[in-house]
């Protein structure tokens, strides 16, 4: 689509992207620092992004499924990609196949990974996620103990190294995080002795007791703040800008959008956008979030719909259709968004819709 003729411009800073990975390189709290481009690089685009990044000398990529990481092979045939979902049954061939690295989450997982590396006859890479409080993915206390005993059932592998995932990063003085450090180093201890990665972009900011030896950033990289409460050390990268489609002029008492949950208290100028929650503009923002026009704020009224958005424009008479609204950029970053929907950062970013116009400026 150009942008001439869109009715919503979603442009993506690959500069900005790559700076908040240096930035987070630059605090120096481990030997590495990966990228997690899931998500389509979390609605940004996986494969521009991670081209940048890996220009930019990031080396290792992390991924949810199977799928996402065979089409990032596509991008980067010579970096290491990680399968955080685990090795997925039936596609041990395919993995072996791409050099797709899986995050082992089970016993049964590291069996039919050693299979397959017996029936080829080599080592095949894999590291080893440890549950230690998500009980989501990773070996549990029960299956770390059987490891612990056996080391042999490695046996064939090229253990990278051993990770486990923060329950509350964000939340800085939540004794979850030493609780979990504390589990991890436990259970380390009796493994096999690897490298270790436990801090996502969060976790970055705990302190260097939660380096170890790589980190695992992604919000962060996308401008998300990882340290709520306190001022944003990320870049912000992205802004989505809408086209206005129409301007009516409607009386005091009269209602906007569906269900008539908002009601003009004046005689009132409702701008009307061609963005709504197929684009991904929750219908959580109803008569919460805000847009900007040449800086001036413009309260969103009534509710959101599947294509179209309604903004109070009675204090900007000047608008007209054509004219361009901020719905994410300077005045109105991510977590401000997010908030008003009341929700984070990393949804507002992963529901981004696939009829933006999206522009993206380089590294």
């Amino acid at each position: 689509m150009a942008t001439d003729t869109a009715p919503a411009v979603l442009t993506i800073d690959l500069g900005a992207i790559v700076a908040n990975w240096r930035a987070l390189n630059a605090l120096g709290m481990t030997h590495e620092t990966a990228a997690v481009v899931k998500a389509d690089a979390y609605g940004l685009g996986a494969a521009p992004v991670a081209r940048a990044l890996a220009d930019a000398g990031c080396r290792t990529f992390f991924v949810a499924t199977a799928g996402e990481a065979f089409s990032l092979r596509n991008t980067l045939p010579d970096a290491t990609i990680i399968v955080l979902g685990g090795l997925f049954q039936g596609a041990e061939a395919d993995y072996a196949a791409h050099a797709i690295v899986p995050a082992l989450s089970s016993l049964a997982e590291i069996a039919a990974w050693t299979t397959e590396a017996r029936r080829l006859g080599r080592p095949l890479p894999a590291i080893v996620h440890l549950d230690t409080g998500m009980s989501r993915l990773g070996l549990d206390a029960r299956e770390c103990d059987i490891l612990s005993r056996n080391h042999a059932l490695l046996d064939g592998l090229d253990l990278r190294f051993f990770m486990s995932h923060l329950v509350s990063a964000e939340v800085a003085d939540d004794p979850l995080n030493q609780a979990q450090r504390s589990r991890f180093l436990a259970r380390l201890a009796r493994l096999p002795k690897r490298p270790a990665s436990l801090a996502n972009s969060s976790g970055m900011f705990l302190g260097p007791d939660f380096g170890f030896d790589l980190a695992r950033p992604g919000a962060a990289l996308y401008g998300v703040n990882p340290t709520p409460g306190r001022p944003n050390p990320m870049r912000p990268t992205v802004s989505l800008r809408a086209r206005v489609l129409s301007v009516r002029d409607i009386p005091a008492g009269a209602t906007a959008g569906y269900n008539a949950t908002w009601t003009a208290a004046r005689d009132s100028r409702i701008a009307t956008i061609g963005v709504g929650y197929a684009d991904g503009w929750s219908r959580a923002h109803s008569n919460a979030a805000m847009a900007y026009f040449d800086g001036h704020p413009l309260p969103l009224v009534g509710r959101v719909s599947m294509d179209l958005t309604t903004f109070d424009a009675t204090d900007r008479p000047e608008i007209q259709p054509g004219d361009w609204l901020e719905l994410l950029g300077p005045n109105r970053g991510v977590d401000a968004a997010a908030a008003a929907a009341g929700t984070i950062g990393y949804e507002i970013l992963t529901a981004l819709g696939a009829r933006y116009d999206r522009v993206y400026s380089p590294a």
